[in-house]
């Protein structure tokens, strides 16, 4: 009886030990979900000397399927590229990441070394839908307007 118990417990002992590595695989996955890119950037351009131009696709923190993009203008500052000026594309969270992030993603990013610097932006919103429709933006002294 007494090798009974021992067996019970050993049993049950290996059990938890078992619940508890499976636990903490399933954190480790659920860990490795959460550190899914949540900043991609998808285009940039620099203008010469003057601006630097970036378009970030953002995850969405409410949805993992939307998004968010980011224009943002850097200027030159003590010989670094600081950034100037910032503008959301679109809608908040009115993209979809995973085309925003995929082949193809950028249908058009067209800038030129001019001030003012016009800016256009054209990006996917799916593979069956095409590309969105292009908005034009000016950067003037480092800021960014509508076109």
């Amino acid at each position: 009886m007494n090798s009974t118990r021992t067996r019970r417990g050993t049993a049950a002992a290996l059990t938890v030990l078992v619940a508890a590595a499976l636990g903490a695989a399933g954190a480790g996955a659920s860990n490795a979900d959460t550190a899914a890119p949540r900043a991609r950037q998808i285009a940039s351009s620099t203008l010469g000397s003057d601006y630097k131009i970036t378009l970030t696709a953002l995850r969405s923190t409410q949805d993992e399927y939307a998004a968010s993009v980011r224009l943002q203008v850097y200027t030159q500052s003590g010989g670094a590229w600081k950034e100037s000026d910032r503008v959301t594309v679109g809608d908040v969270d009115g993209w979809f990441w995973y085309p925003l992030t995929g082949k193809g993603a950028v249908c058009q990013f067209s800038t030129a070394g001019t001030e003012p610097a016009p800016l256009t932006v054209s990006l996917l919103l799916t593979p069956s839908l095409g590309c969105s429709d292009p908005v034009p933006y000016v950067v003037k002294q480092g800021r960014i307007y509508a076109g």
